[in-house]
């Protein structure tokens, strides 16, 4: 075969997606789009480490969604991985267990290594021919558990989708509400807690990611994009509008400052932010912005780089785990 049909799930600490594409040798096309579902599986994971059982049913209602889908879209091979929260819970057995009877595949609990690496491929693949992007990049995938920090490519002897180095921290958008916004809308006080836990995480991720190498961040998964429409004052959210963008980053520090100190209910009168991700996507923007912030000043420092902007993606994890899926089937005939 030239190609083949495969699914994916990507099941994190917000939400769960599904594809399903065919690929070959050129890449991936859509057969079913992605299908998001917020379900809030790492509702407080960080502090309790177990599922609760609202969210695992949750959860369960959105996989016996995609295995209707399923039925309808025969596939030659389906992966399911899941994530930042799933490798924290300590009752991840009964999640894995019921997956597996729903849809026929166990869940695989991937590390923050690989998750970062096949955020990287989508992330890298999506741009390696476009100029105006200069490797080696840096991936910053961040989710509702985790941030991951991927650099790869140096642009000349290393492709540009190989990933160098890369490292797994646990502030995601859904840990840093969790653990210091606990207010509405949150005082300077849990702000200035959340800068000092995000800085901590970054400065450790930077002891074994060469961050100021980078000449090109891409930022990818939900936050990024949220945050990217708003500062492109979309008035409601558009794939295609996001994907590729150059923002800068004076426009998105204000933006991401502003949602930071708005009410839930003032969050809320935006289209464009997903209803799942209302409550949430202040500690995301908080996250995104000092990860910009520090990576610019890396750059500058270790090579005089001149970072005042980054690309958004809307090819993240999911997409890289279709194309890893379906490139092992093509290159296993």
């Amino acid at each position: 075969m030239t190609s083949v049909t495969v699914a994916g799930i990507d099941c994190g600490t917000n939400s769960i997606r599904l594809k399903i594409a065919r690929v070959d040798e050129h890449g991936a096309t859509d057969i079913v789009p992605r299908v998001l579902r917020v379900v809030r599986l790492g509702q407080g994971v960080d502090e309790t480490h177990r599922f609760s059982e609202e969210a695992l049913e949750r959860t369960y209602a959105a996989v016996r969604e995609f295995k209707a889908i399923l039925d309808e879209h025969p596939v030659d091979a389906i992966r399911f991985v899941a994530t930042s929260a799933t490798r924290d819970a300590e009752n991840r057995d009964e999640f894995e267990n019921t997956v597996e009877s729903i849809l026929g595949v166990r869940p695989e609990v991937i590390s923050g290594t690989e998750e970062a690496d096949l955020s990287f491929l989508a992330a890298s693949s999506s741009v390696e021919k476009n100029p105006a992007v200069q490797a080696p990049y840096l991936v910053v995938d961040l989710g509702g558990g985790s941030c991951e920090l991927v650099l790869g490519g140096d642009g000349t002897n290393t492709p540009t989708t190989k990933v160098e180095s890369a490292f797994s921290m646990n502030i995601g958008s859904v840990r840093m509400t969790e653990r210091h916004l606990h207010h509405d809308p949150p005082t300077d006080e849990e702000v200035a807690a959340a800068v000092d836990d995000i800085d901590a995480h970054i400065s450790e991720a930077f002891e074994t990611v060469e961050a100021g190498k980078a000449n090109t961040i891409i930022g990818v998964s939900g936050t990024v994009t949220t945050m990217t429409a708003l500062a492109m004052r979309l008035p409601e959210y558009d794939h295609s509008a996001v994907d590729g963008v150059r923002m800068d980053f004076e426009t998105a520090f204000a933006v991401d400052d502003k949602f930071l100190h708005m009410s839930r209910a003032e969050r809320a009168t935006y289209k464009t932010i997903h209803p799942g991700r209302i409550d949430v996507v202040g500690g995301g923007a908080l996250v995104w912005n000092r990860v910009l912030a520090r990576v610019s000043e890396a750059a500058r420092r270790d090579h005089g780089a001149h970072i005042d902007s980054y690309v958004a993606s809307e090819h993240g994890l999911l997409d890289g785990l279709i194309l890893d899926l379906g490139r092992s089937l093509l290159d296993a005939q």
